[in-house]
């Protein structure tokens, strides 16, 4: 995605706000048909400057105004906030990703996000407002899936798996922590399908995605 940007520094040292995003939408859903709008695909909607600029919060205004139905993905307990707007929704879900149950794993690879406890404590206060949640373990990095499910249990509605994608770019970060074998395919399917299994004996329902990019 960097190559569309025009920026120099490296990935995740800079970002644009666009402050005019919940402008943009307003006049796109006069036109839109219904359907599901999901926040994000790309970026987390909820990183530290949502707190100054509100965007999301303000996107997610427009989108109540018109009832659309709302998938949010994100790695913040930030989303927290507007669990006002959650409430008036028909139909919404709200995801965090969930990593790896080692907080010290998540600290080699995502150094700057919100605790893995964090999370998990946001899904248990979305799971007491009745709103539908979700956890993505994706990319799906070093982890005890016993453990993983046992942390999870009781706080979702779903489960989505995904691998680490694009390898080939983060080979040295493995290297480095001594975690090569955690790269390798089979990981990826036996400890995926132990996840799923342990999941699916709670009566989660689980989807694996396989697709696969060097």
């Amino acid at each position: 995605m960097k190559r569309f940007t025009g920026h120099k520094e490296p990935w995740g040292e800079f970002i644009d706000v666009k402050v005019n995003a919940p402008h943009l939408l307003r006049k796109q859903l006069k036109r839109a048909r219904q359907g599901i709008v999901a926040l994000s695909t790309v970026t987390d909607p909820y990183q530290p400057l949502e707190k100054t600029y509100q965007l999301t919060r303000r996107c997610l205004e427009a989108l109540l105004d018109r009832q659309f139905s709302v998938n949010i993905l994100t790695r913040s307990p930030l989303c927290l906030r507007d669990i006002d707007l959650f409430r008036q929704f028909k139909r919404i879900e709200v995801g965090l990703s969930i990593t790896t149950h080692d907080e010290e794993m998540k600290k080699i690879f995502e150094p700057h996000s919100p605790s893995i406890q964090s999370r998990i404590k946001a899904l248990g206060i979305l799971r007491k407002e009745k709103i539908a949640t979700y956890a993505f373990i994706g990319p799906m990095l070093p982890l005890d899936p016993k453990e993983l499910v046992k942390m999870l249990e009781g706080l979702i509605d779903e489960v989505l798996i995904d691998r680490m994608n694009y390898p080939n770019k983060v080979k040295a970060i493995y290297r480095k922590a001594k975690l090569d074998p955690y790269l390798e395919e089979d990981y990826f399917h036996i400890v995926g399908m132990e996840l799923k299994e342990g999941f699916e004996k709670k009566g989660v329902p689980v989807s694996m995605c396989y697709s696969y990019s060097d």
